[in-house]
């Protein structure tokens, strides 16, 4: 069994809170849950922007932008897997566009890793199964 971050919140537990909170547009609660040292990869297949997000300014950053282009964004965590001491997670997210209205879906997996009881790292790709085999390949 792994062990419990101090918060005493399993690493599942803390994925799922900080897409709470974004969902939510709680900056402030997602930031408490984003660990200093925090990474997020958008790779191109996912964005017309890629880019990488460092640290809480990073995810600052990201949330800014995302809103500046989307309402109404949701990341709907579809499946959870939890592969040692990663967390792996099938998402739809879905978004309405800014200026254009029009409905958009997309879905992907996240292999997260938690460090502390906060979001340390999370990786994007295609495929539940492509994330769970990354995830063991890593646990």
């Amino acid at each position: 069994m792994e062990p419990k971050p101090p918060t005493g919140l399993s690493n599942a537990e803390v994925v799922r809170q900080v897409n709470e909170a974004f969902n939510a547009g709680d900056i402030d609660r997602t930031l408490e849950l984003i660990h200093p040292d925090f990474v997020a990869t958008v790779p191109p297949e996912y964005s017309a922007e890629p880019d990488t997000y460092r640290g809480q300014e990073g995810m600052r950053r990201y949330f800014d932008s995302f809103h500046e282009a989307m309402n109404e964004i949701r990341f709907e965590q579809i499946e959870v897997r939890e592969v040692g001491p990663l967390v792996v997670v099938a998402v739809r997210l879905t978004a309405v566009g800014r200026s254009t209205g029009i409905t958009v879906e997309q879905r992907l997996a996240q292999v997260w890793s938690v460090l502390d009881g906060q979001a340390l790292e999370v990786r994007s790709f295609p495929s539940f199964e492509a994330a769970v085999a990354a995830a063991e390949l890593e646990a």
